[in-house]
């Protein structure tokens, strides 16, 4: 019973997870979608692109059940799986991911937690895992560039919230006084640092 329970509960929280990843790019116009926002590159198209690859690959390969879908090598040195080119469009990208869940999902729903899977690029460690570490690594993954993907928005313009009925109206002047406070506290903390 617990295992169903824990598996459930994963499952849903990476449904979830992926869901708000891909919100973060409605309403972006396919500039701001693809456009490099820090010094290496990471964009919000390619944060999706490279977790329907890890995804496809940790579900798929891991278990013996590969993507049916064509895979970019396992990161590529120009790191073609965190930026979209020009020829991929982002429907390309989006209906990817899509189809990378309905595998995964098969792979999760068929197994038992307890099913054997091999990770040969775990060299540091054992490469040999089972479905319920895998899920908790893809989920952590997951979230881990979802998070990206946040600040990512928010620098682009204002957006923030996991999902469209946790966003609210955006005041501009509270969220300036916010800003203006956290920076006053970090100003004023510098000096006693700096005593230490």
């Amino acid at each position: 019973m617990i295992e169903e329970f824990a598996k459930d509960n994963l499952h849903g929280r990476l449904r979830r997870d992926r869901r708000a990843l891909l919100w973060k790019l409605d309403g972006l116009s396919e500039y701001d979608a693809r456009r490099p926002l820090t010094a290496t590159g990471t964009n919000l198209l390619g944060l999706v692109k490279h977790v329907a690859t890890v995804e496809a690959r940790y579900f798929g390969e891991v278990f013996d059940r590969p993507s049916p879908e064509p895979l970019c090598r396992w990161q590529d040195s120009d790191g073609s799986d965190q930026w979209a080119s020009e020829d991929e469009t982002r429907d390309q990208i989006i209906g990817f991911y899509r189809r990378t869940w309905e595998h995964s999902d098969a792979t999760i729903d068929e197994l038992a937690l307890d099913a054997p899977g091999h990770v040969p690029w775990w060299p540091e460690r054992s490469p040999n895992t089972n479905l319920f570490a895998v899920l908790v690594h893809v989920l952590g993954e997951t979230n881990r560039h979802a998070g990206h993907a946040d600040i990512l928005r928010e620098g682009l313009d204002g957006r923030t919230g996991m999902r469209p009925e946790h966003e609210g109206r955006t005041d501009a002047e509270a969220r300036a006084a916010h800003w203006a406070r956290i920076e006053q506290a970090a100003r004023s903390a510098a000096p006693l640092t700096a005593q230490a």
